[in-house]
């Protein structure tokens, strides 16, 4: 009965224990034995219990008795770090509450603040939960305060718990069942269920999991997508648990499940899409969520040139675990064939790389990442840029116009300084700043080009790792950009093209090209490394010739002899670099990427 069933979500700042506080409730439930238990055991990918971080929201169906009523309660793992907020609203659409996580010693982050807003807009009960209360430093109180200044959340109702001692843990879960709402579906109504999430299983095919909001889901029945008009019987039904699964034969009003459809691609069921019954389908669908838009894209090129292939077969496996990546191919004259891919922030693209290198034996390089531009041509035409190599002529350009985000900072006070210089330098613009006992929240919006690259280690650095960061796209603004190119021995190469704003454009050339000078190799003619925008050379270094002792084999004799064969090197020399080309090692290419 749905009074009975508890659909939470656990939200926090990153490292402020929510997949160990999932640990402790798993084991409080008894869904996992003492053996089978490991530390972060919804954390199922190999690269997030090495990271320590998780990637992909996880969940689980646990049962509770309390006063001799067994309670259904399915719990939601969500993962803390910016670029994967799009996970966090996934699952904060198919809650009914959520657990706002906050550590006792670092008390509200950045984070925080914005999983607060995504949970308000979804009208979720929030239970404020003070976490790590066994540490020395613990300040529950302060914390709870600081809580209700910065968040406006009534915190009188509070749990105080210890989730790696499991202390207060019961009573949390006792919470859970008086505080978060029951779902309230139409049991008799035809099917209606929400995907929020879907992966692909090597033996079962595509997987959906799905809340059920009206109805129920039975084995055996057609269900129609409501976005894509497709039909497909459910073939099995399962509860989500991190190691043994459970099989059922119907999914009930208010419960959250997975449906085996048997597919073999997930593109008939797109996340945000409505289930419902072919031959009685519901009125109006569920409203979904918005689709993953990439906001940083960076070509991903194979080393070895033959291996073109294995990388599209390896993205395209990789989407099916990951939706919100996007590829497509392109060719570059320096790396030659390769993809251009778009990921939701940096650490994403860290990560992608990593799985595919990983798990399916790949070496690959990425080139410098870039964000998606728009540019207003002169004769009226909008385009879309993705890669710098594809920015029209500046004769043809009326506007370039680059995204903006809105960016929450929460900084220690006596580093205020050392940030807002930093924000200045990325030509940030400040909205407002409020004062939370000693520490300061910054609301400003910054170029998204400005923190792709170094943005978040210069943050740490200057502020000694005690500052918090999340951002949100906002708009496109015009901005005053060009295209900087970098030649070697006259030959533009297009995989090191980056766009700049104007007034940085000569130190960031400088710096390329001085980079370059170490890395390219010595050749038997000079080379010279340019930077330049449009055809105006802004910078320039060269390499210097290696000189080959033409003269070795003359022993003393006429200086004429030795004359004449220096002569006939130097027209030699002069023909080559005429016709000399360079190979740019892949050290160069690395190492510029890291300025």
């Amino acid at each position: 009965m749905q009074k009975y069933i508890r659909n939470f979500s656990i939200i926090a700042h990153i490292d402020h224990g929510k997949s160990t506080l999932a640990d402790r409730i798993i084991q409080e439930c008894g869904a996992v034995t003492d053996r089978e238990m490991s530390a972060q055991v919804m954390d199922t990918m190999d690269i997030e219990q090495e990271r320590g971080i998780t990637i992909k929201a996880q969940s689980v169906r646990l049962t509770y008795i309390k006063d001799g009523q067994t309670y259904v309660l399915n719990l939601i793992d969500t993962p803390g770090h910016v670029d994967f907020s799009y996970e966090v609203s996934r699952s904060l659409a198919s809650s009914d509450g959520a657990l706002l996580i906050v550590d006792s010693t670092q008390g509200v982050e950045a984070q925080t603040i914005a999983n607060v807003y995504i949970a308000l807009d979804n009208n979720l009960e929030l239970l404020p939960v003070v976490n790590k209360i066994d540490l020395p430093s613990a300040d529950p109180d302060r914390v709870l305060e600081e809580v209700e200044d910065a968040i406006g959340l009534d915190c009188t109702e509070n749990n105080l718990i210890s989730a790696k001692t499991g202390l207060g843990v019961r009573d949390l879960i006792e919470s859970i069942i008086e505080r978060v709402p029951p779902p309230h579906g139409k049991e008799e109504a035809p099917t209606k269920a929400l995907i929020y999430d879907s992966w692909f299983d090597n033996y079962l095919g595509a997987l959906a999991l799905v809340r059920v909001y009206d109805g129920s889901i039975k084995k055996g029945q057609m269900l129609k997508m409501m976005n894509t008009k497709e039909e497909h019987p459910v073939l099995n039904l399962m509860y989500p648990h991190p190691i043994k699964r459970q099989n059922t034969t119907e999914l009930q009003t208010g419960e959250i499940g997975i449906v085996v459809l048997g597919l073999k691609t997930l593109d008939g069921i797109a996340v945000g899409d409505t289930m419902t019954d072919a031959k009685v389908p519901t009125a109006e669908a569920i409203d979904g969520f918005e689709p993953a838009k990439p906001f940083v894209f960076a070509g991903i090129y194979p080393i070895e040139t033959d291996k073109f292939e294995d990388l599209r077969e390896a993205l395209t496996k990789l989407q099916l675990n990951d939706s919100s990546i996007s590829f497509e191919p392109e060719s570059s004259a320096a790396l030659g064939s390769g993809f251009r891919t778009g990921f939701l922030g940096m650490l994403h693209m860290e990560v992608i790389k990593e799985r595919l290198e990983r798990e399916f034996n790949l070496d690959l390089i990425a080139t410098a990442p870039t964000v998606i531009y728009e540019v207003l041509k002169k004769d009226g035409e909008r385009i879309t840029i993705q890669n710098p190599s594809e920015l029209p002529e500046p004769n043809y350009i009326e506007t370039i116009f680059e995204p903006y985000v809105k960016a929450t900072i929460l900084v220690p006070d006596e580093f205020l300084g050392n940030v807002i210089k930093l924000l200045n330098d990325k030509r940030g613009v400040q909205n407002k700043m409020d004062y939370l006992g000693k520490r300061v929240l910054l609301d400003y919006d910054i170029p998204m080009n400005e923190i792709v690259m170094d943005f978040y280690d210069k943050l740490k650095s200057t502020t000694k790792g005690y500052a918090s960061f999340d951002y949100e796209p906002i708009a496109f603004r015009p901005g005053v950009l060009q295209k900087l190119d970098i030649k070697v021995a006259g030959d533009v190469v297009d995989a090191l093209s980056i766009i700049v704003p104007e007034n940085k454009a000569l130190t960031k050339g400088r710096e390329f090209i001085k980079a370059l000078k170490e890395l390219i190799p010595r050749q038997l003619f000079e080379v010279a490394i340019q930077a330049s925008i449009g055809s105006t050379i802004i910078a320039r270094e060269t390499v210097k010739s290696t000189g080959k002792n033409v003269t070795a084999k003359c022993y003393g004799g006429d200086i004429t002899r030795k004359r004449k064969l220096l002569e006939k090197q130097k027209a030699g020399k002069k023909r080559m670099k005429a016709i000399g080309k360079v190979n740019v090692p892949q050290e160069a290419f690395m190492a510029v990427l890291k300025i």
